[in-house]
């Protein structure tokens, strides 16, 4: 019985965590650059030309560059995703979609090393990721061992 209630305790702070971003300028800021891209033609119209693009990319990626149409492909795929990464709205959202994401990563780092030094928080930095001290136990290069 006690440890559900602490863990119900725990479950409503977590809510009233995810409260708190959800209601940060960050969010408000990610919501906006989102919204944004979905209501502009353009953008849809680059989105939907890149994802058919890209099925062709698929397509010609099984057979690699023995398929008759892989140089084409591939110079369409690219010129397709640099349309879209050039698009201010999409550049926009992808500065708030990072900003949003590196404060959610922060967060799970806090929250990980509160708890413990050992407990592994993939960071998408490969310096952080494979710290030593985190009691992999796998015995690889980083010599980590669990006691």
């Amino acid at each position: 019985m006690i440890g559900t209630l602490e863990n119900a305790s725990l479950l409503d702070d977590a809510d009233e965590l995810a409260s708190m971003v959800i209601h940060s300028e960050l969010y408000a800021a990610y919501m906006a650059s989102k919204q944004n891209a979905e209501r502009d033609e353009q953008t849809q119209h680059l989105i939907g030309r890149f994802l058919k693009v890209r099925e062709k990319y698929d397509e010609v990626q099984r057979f690699g560059r023995y398929h008759p149409d892989y140089k084409p492909v591939i110079k369409e795929m690219m010129e397709s995703k640099r349309e879209l990464d050039t698009n201010p709205l999409i550049a926009d959202y992808k500065q708030n979609e990072k900003a949003l994401s590196d404060l959610l990563g922060e967060l799970s780092l806090i929250l990980a090393r509160s708890v413990s030094k050992s407990i592994k928080v993939p960071t998408g930095d490969p310096f952080f990721d494979r710290s030593c001290g985190t009691g992999c136990g796998s015995g690889g290069k980083c010599s980590c061992h669990t006691r």
